[in-house]
């Protein structure tokens, strides 16, 4: 096999026999001599010998620009005129949307999303994370014609229940297809990409509505409803042309379909057998360690520790108050900025979130993913204290410098948030989990995230609404609070897990290593 320059040293001559028919102990040997060219690929080699892979990626990963894009979306039309008259009644001489109205809408996403999640687990592996998508793909293009013809709340609230069974399905899809089809040096980088297509999604979403917002017309909404049918129409053009997922292939013991599912992966100048047999060894070493592969098993005594860490870090993001970004909009009008300022600084909100998920890639390549997690949990949570702490200002109203104060210290915790704990808690939970029931455990950790994410759906509207708490940025001090006992968890349970390969990290679980000793971890 001719090498290239790049990628020099990172081919080794492999077999040419079927992987399947070669003895176990010639499977032994290939799959270390592919652990060490995983461990030797650099970033630049990866991206040459695995341009397919990364796109078919981020393919998958379009669903979840729809799954930021509905919840963002819906959150800033509390605070178009448009929306708030035709959907609203009025209140002080205007119009707006009912905190009770505002709950049940917004639990929509969040309670669809805990039933999505769990149950694409099983149809990923029935019948693979192709066509699974491509049915879920169908049905949001379906439900999205209830959001457009809505008109009453009740209406589009079904439509919002319906939409979040679906786009849940989404949030486990793209991880779990990330994960299983680029090579450990891309690894860090496409499953943090989860994290920018919610950015995107949310960004889109408030920028639609930013050039809307002045229409008075019904299609001040209904225009952002129907762009989304974008997506769908994009997907369902590429979706016949991409490769199944080589992990589930192997362990439906489809290997020659799964070699070639690698072939079209990568380029010709990586030689794929060698990737099957370690591959083909990490299925065997789990199953020798009964990992499982149903929701039970996720919860066994061998898969605990990890489940427990994939959990964690997802709702952290809910603890530490993500929540608030889907109120953006109408959080800075209610600080007293107008209704054209709180659409712009809320676009600009989410720019400066897309800046910095792009910037978090440098850090997860030279930093990893506990120390990045750790001190960007730290960050926000100082952040969080200080909005509450300016919101007790007195005169706070007739102090216009305090409010832009209030809404700027948001802008830089959101783009703490997109550098930090959002891209790598996709990483994370994407690493911590075993091959065999990676599906099933991102599955669980979305569900419970969902969860949390009901609850402060519930509570968001009233803490926030005019005609309830009225707190403004005293919910600083509510977030800031909860996020003090997440850095205590994340502190002792967040292992560093970068430059792992997944036989190497079902070994370290295996044994216990401590959550302070995976970095430096040397395997016999």
């Amino acid at each position: 096999m001719e090498k290239s320059e790049e990628t020099a040293g990172v081919e080794v001559p492999g077999n040419e026999d079927s992987i399947h028919d070669v003895p176990t102990k010639q499977i032994g040997e290939e799959a270390r001599l592919a652990t060490e060219i995983e461990h030797q690929m650099t970033f630049m080699q990866a991206v040459k010998i695995y341009p397919k892979a990364m796109g078919w990626s981020v393919f998958f990963s379009l669903g979840v620009i729809m799954t930021g894009f509905d919840p963002q979306l819906l959150g800033s039309l509390y605070a178009e005129p448009a929306f708030q008259r035709d959907f609203g009644y009025e209140y002080q001489g205007s119009y707006i949307i009912s905190a009770p109205w505002q709950t049940a809408l917004g639990m929509g996403n969040p309670i669809g999303q805990v039933l999505g999640a769990l149950g694409a687990g099983y149809p990923m592996e029935w019948y693979g994370r192709k066509w699974t998508f491509a049915v879920c793909v169908v049905g949001t293009a379906g439900f999205i014609f209830n959001q457009f013809f809505a008109k009453s709340l009740s209406t589009l609230l079904v439509g919002e229940l319906i939409g979040g069974l679906i786009l849940g399905t989404y949030t486990t899809i793209a991880p779990t297809y990330a994960s299983e089809v680029v090579p450990l040096g891309l690894r860090g980088y496409l499953t943090s990409y989860i994290n920018l297509c919610f950015v995107i999604g949310q960004l889109l979403a408030n920028g639609v509505i930013a050039g809307t917002q002045t229409i008075e017309t019904h299609w001040a909404y209904s225009a952002p409803f129907a762009i989304q049918w974008l997506w769908p129409a994009i997907i369902l053009i590429g979706i016949p042309f991409a490769p199944e997922s080589p992990w589930w292939l192997i362990r439906k013991g489809r290997m020659e379909e799964a070699e070639k599912s690698l072939n079209r992966l990568s380029s010709g100048e990586v030689d794929n057998k060698l990737v099957l047999a370690m591959m083909v060894e990490t299925d065997r070493l789990e199953y020798e360690m009964e990992t499982g592969s149903s929701y039970w098993d996720v919860f066994s005594k061998v898969n605990i520790r990890r489940t427990e860490i994939a959990i964690a870090v997802y709702t952290t993001q809910v603890f530490s108050g993500i929540y608030m970004v889907g109120y953006a909009a109408y959080f800075f009008s209610l600080a007293g900025l107008s209704t054209n300022h709180a659409f712009d600084m809320s676009v600009g909100f989410l720019a400066i979130g897309f800046i910095t998920t792009c910037c978090s890639w440098v850090l997860i390549n030279r930093y990893g993913r506990r120390p990045i997690y750790n001190c960007g949990l730290a960050v926000l949570t100082l952040i969080m204290f200080l909005i509450g702490i300016l919101d007790c200002s007195p005169n706070y109203l007739n102090r216009p410098g305090i409010i832009w104060a209030e809404c700027i210290l948001l802008i830089i915790w959101n783009g703490v948030f997109d550098l930090t704990i959002g891209p790598v808690a996709y990483v994370i939970f994407c690493e911590s989990s075993a091959t065999k029931v990676r599906t099933k455990t991102i599955a669980v950790a979305t569900a419970a995230q969902a969860l949390v994410g009901i609850v402060m759906t519930v509570a968001i509207p009233y803490m926030i609404n005019p005609d309830q708490a009225n707190w403004r940025g005293k919910m600083g001090f509510f977030f800031g609070g909860l996020s003090v006992f997440c850095m205590i968890w994340c502190y002792f349970r967040v292992p560093e897990m970068k430059g792992r390969t997944y036989e190497e990290l079902d070994l370290m679980f295996a044994r216990g290593v401590r959550t302070r000793e995976f970095g430096d971890y040397k395997i016999d």
